[in-house]
């Protein structure tokens, strides 16, 4: 710990107060450099395991998560530990269940909801955030998150 990711990486997303994050898809080869200290993966069956500590939301693929306090919670936790640990957030593909979390992720550090998808794709990736229902659902986090 300590080492925070090189925000020029591929993937990295900087949130508004500086905080780095990761999005990655499984689905390709884990990036060189540094490994995560902690991760969050977003799949419907359980994800491959991985040689740091994680975390697994049931998340069904172009769906919402299975249980909407787990993911707030699996947010918040993402974003605390951001401010002193290599993160990251993983979805089969790096896309919209990917996506979708870091926009929440935004919303925590600031972004208002209705500017978090934006805010993403224009940091993160064009094609974050797949589903009207994703963005519906980013739009909605800031009060499910309070809950």
């Amino acid at each position: 710990m300590g080492t925070r990711w090189d925000p020029l990486a591929a993937g990295v997303l900087r949130l508004p107060s500086g905080r780095l994050v990761r999005g990655r898809g499984l689905s390709r080869p884990l990036p060189s450099g540094l490994l995560p200290d902690w991760g969050a993966y977003l799949f419907g069956e359980p994800p491959p395991s991985v040689g740091w500590e994680s975390i697994w939301v049931r998340w069904p693929d172009f769906g919402l998560p299975d249980d909407n306090s787990e993911f707030a919670a699996a947010v918040r936790e993402l974003w605390d530990r951001s401010i002193r640990e290599r993160v990251e957030v993983a979805c089969y593909g790096g896309h919209g269940r990917t996506g979708t979390a870091l926009a929440c992720a935004a919303i925590l550090d600031g972004v208002p909801a209705d500017s978090a998808v934006a805010y993403v794709r224009e940091h993160y990736d064009q094609g974050a955030v797949e589903t009207e229902a994703q963005a519906d659902y980013v739009l909605r986090f800031d009060s499910m998150s309070r809950d």
